[in-house]
């Protein structure tokens, strides 16, 4: 009997995370624009952050000067949790790709809320967790799957992709500059999978970037 070779493992949907209640902890906000710089690779890593709204990004640049984007955080994500460790700088650069509220938590303050609140540290974990599956899943999706299911995937998430139920949600505003870094191809190989995609009717596409994308989009991530 002829074996069958093993499929990549398809990557799940991002889990969405609850509200957190902040009433008790001391924080600050933050509001960014799209492009700006909330904080540079090599700064001091003295706090830990979470984003209320928008989408941010986090890119590591290599000695050479080539940069890569390593996670794209939407609501209810926290970054910066290396500092609960002893990490001491900064290991990547946060940038908001729309406009994006941010809640900052001093380091010290963090660490008292997770022993003296069950509930946060719980929700903590779970972040933590989920961030771990997540970091899996990239790199699932980076070692086994082409550029347009790479792209479809990001799309996916980007639109926030397996919260409560809708048949289409819209895209925020990126150039196609940018997709391709998050994906990791070129600008000209995510403008063919666009159109391709919208022939297919898995998103509309409007010019300037501004993408409804359709749950079947979900098709072409799960695919063999």
């Amino acid at each position: 009997m002829t074996k069958r070779k093993p499929s990549a493992p398809k990557p799940a949907l991002p889990i969405a995370n609850p509200a957190v209640n902040w009433a008790a902890v001391q924080t600050s906000r933050v509001t960014c624009a799209p492009g700006q710089t909330l904080f540079v690779q090599g700064d001091p890593a003295t706090s830990i952050m979470f984003v209320e709204s928008g989408i941010m990004r986090l890119s590591v640049l290599s000695h050479g000067g080539k940069e890569a984007v390593i996670a794209l955080l939407v609501p209810g994500a926290f970054f910066g949790e290396g500092s609960l460790v002893g990490q001491t700088q900064r290991m990547a650069t946060a940038t908001a790709i729309t406009p994006s509220r941010i809640v900052v938590v001093k380091k010290k303050e963090m660490t008292r809320q997770l022993h003296a609140q069950p509930s946060f540290a719980d929700h903590f974990l779970r972040h933590m967790l989920t961030r771990n599956i997540r970091i899996e899943e990239d790199l699932l999706d980076q070692l086994f799957n082409s550029s347009e299911k790479r792209l479809a995937r990001t799309l996916m998430l980007l639109a926030r992709d397996g919260e409560p139920a809708a048949s289409h949600r819209m895209l925020p505003r990126l150039s196609q500059e940018t997709l391709a870094e998050m994906v990791g191809t070129t600008r000209s190989r995510v403008n063919f999978f666009l159109n391709k995609f919208r022939k297919l009717g898995f998103i509309d596409y409007h010019g300037a970037l501004k993408i409804k994308i359709n749950n079947s989009l979900l098709s072409v991530v799960l695919r063999d």
